[in-house]
């Protein structure tokens, strides 16, 4: 069995890059694939590094204690370059001018994920 498995995303639902500049929503369907963790980390498309903004820790992970989970046990994910209201525990800041793309990482995959049951959501743009 993998420790870890990574799921990379660069574009949104209309093939366009990830832009810094905008606010996008992802939707990570209920029973995550993940039987320890999961975790989403954003990266600068340029330098590969993770993104540099005021943020300590441009991550949102399962393991946080204070991620919010939707009723279903789906969780959304936010993404743009200020908070957007009531999103805190579920956002992760970008940075103006730049394009970004993001990791999941799925800790010790279950077997959803190897049978494609379980596929993430498209990023949407909603600004």
């Amino acid at each position: 069995m993998e420790e870890e498995l990574q799921y990379f995303a660069s574009f949104d639902i209309e093939g366009k890059p990830l832009d810094g500049n905008k606010y996008y929503r992802w939707h990570l369907p209920p029973n995550i694939p993940a039987s320890k963790f999961w975790s989403v980390i954003v990266y600068d498309s340029q330098s590969r590094l993770i993104i540099s903004t005021d943020q300590l820790w441009p991550s949102i992970h399962s393991s946080s204690g204070t991620l919010i989970v939707n009723q279903d046990r789906s969780v959304d994910c936010w993404f743009g370059p200020e908070l957007p209201p009531g999103k805190q525990h579920n956002w992760i800041q970008t940075k103006p001018g730049k394009n970004w793309n993001l990791i999941l990482r799925l800790y010790y995959p279950t077997e959803s994920w190897f049978e494609k049951s379980w596929m993430p959501g498209e990023i949407e743009l909603v600004v």
